[in-house]
């Protein structure tokens, strides 16, 4: 899959997702947007935890835990490009390797993508806690 496919199959949902790495609680309209975007992808909730593990986190973290991390917002345009550049490289060992490490990339926003996902199962019509 070449840069510009990547960017047209998942940079909405990225991007819409994204806001759960910043250094404050997403309000009812960050989360409402998550999920109308998620709606229209066609992802399981399976699919969406992988993009959350490894399509978004080893980039994604690096801002939580870099002291000169954005903190209220991105630059689309350049963490689309971190995010493109690191998905065309997420193939044999480095994709196995994010997904051995991803408890810890994705620690500290799990209780947000927990909460979203939560939404997603109510926006279809499936109970969160089956």
């Amino acid at each position: 899959m070449n840069a510009q496919a990547l960017v047209d199959e998942r940079g909405e949902l990225w991007l819409a997702l994204a806001p759960l790495w910043l250094d404050r609680e997403p309000s009812e309209s960050d989360f409402a947007h998550m999920v109308e975007v998620i709606q229209r992808q066609n992802l399981t909730l399976r699919e969406l935890e992988w993009v959350f593990r490894l399509e978004l986190a080893p980039v994604l973290v690096r801002n939580q835990v870099s002291i000169a991390g954005q903190w209220r917002d991105f630059d689309d345009y350049r963490l689309m490009q971190q995010l493109v550049a690191h998905n065309l490289r997420l193939k044999g060992w480095r994709r196995k390797s994010w997904a051995l490490f991803s408890g810890l990339t994705t620690m500290m926003t799990r209780h947000r993508w927990n909460e979203l996902m939560a939404r997603v199962m109510m926006a279809r019509g499936e109970s969160p806690h089956a």
